[in-house]
């Protein structure tokens, strides 16, 4: 009961459980149904007993935001955490990434532009585009942390990022800094993707104060 349980490995069972833990049945089976349920144990079907399950990272996302909202974190926190995490992201794939990966990013940044010339393209499509731009980035940087922690931000729980495309000209600002971005990337300009990842987020404080001043006040 001292080593380490691997995932698709059986768990001990619940009698075992009880005289490791010294306690009782309910308290284990809760205590197991609470694990089922968050995704970290599996039953299979045709073997005995409850198995690990590798944990997924849409679980801990959705952990990670029930926390985040529970704590009420702001939006210029988020900003402010968002900001510094794309900063070293963007310094580190530059380092790392090859060629093939930064022509990869420029192509879809330019994909996300041809969608959203279409009329009538829904916001949801347009926010997809957008994460799944967010996680190629952090997975050029060759460090399987970034790329984790970037898809619990984009899946766990808003990153103010919408607001940004939901209303012109942010949208139209939005998606061309995207793809002078990624162009700085490719042409491993630093300083200069370093100056665009600091104006988005410039961009982002201003309609998110722009949207609150209009919203109606409560009296």
């Amino acid at each position: 009961m001292n080593k380490k349980i691997l995932p698709g490995q059986r768990i001990p069972s619940e009698r075992e459980l009880q005289i490791h833990f010294g306690t009782g049945r309910g308290v284990i089976r809760e205590a197991l149904r609470i694990l089922k349920q968050k995704g970290l144990l599996e039953v299979k079907k045709g073997r005995n007993g409850a198995f690990v399950k590798q944990a997924e990272v849409k679980t801990i996302s959705e952990s990670l935001s029930l926390f985040f909202k529970q704590k009420e974190i702001s939006p210029e926190q988020m900003i402010e955490f968002r900001e510094n995490i794309d900063q070293m992201i963007t310094k580190t794939a530059i380092i790392r990434a090859d060629e093939q990966e930064r022509k990869e990013l420029l192509q879809k940044a330019m994909e996300l532009k041809n969608v959203v010339s279409q009329p009538g393209t829904p916001i949801g499509d347009i926010e997809e585009y957008d994460k799944g731009l967010n996680i190629l980035l952090a997975r050029m940087s060759k460090n399987p942390i970034f790329e984790w922690i970037m898809e619990a931000l984009q899946f766990g729980f808003s990153s103010y990022d919408y607001a940004l495309y939901e209303t012109e000209p942010y949208r139209t600002y939005t998606i061309d800094n995207w793809i002078q971005t990624a162009r700085e990337i490719q042409d491993k300009e630093l300083v200069k993707a370093l100056s665009c990842i600091s104006y988005h987020y410039r961009l982002l404080r201003q309609c998110i104060e722009q949207k609150a001043a209009h919203q109606p006040q409560k009296d």
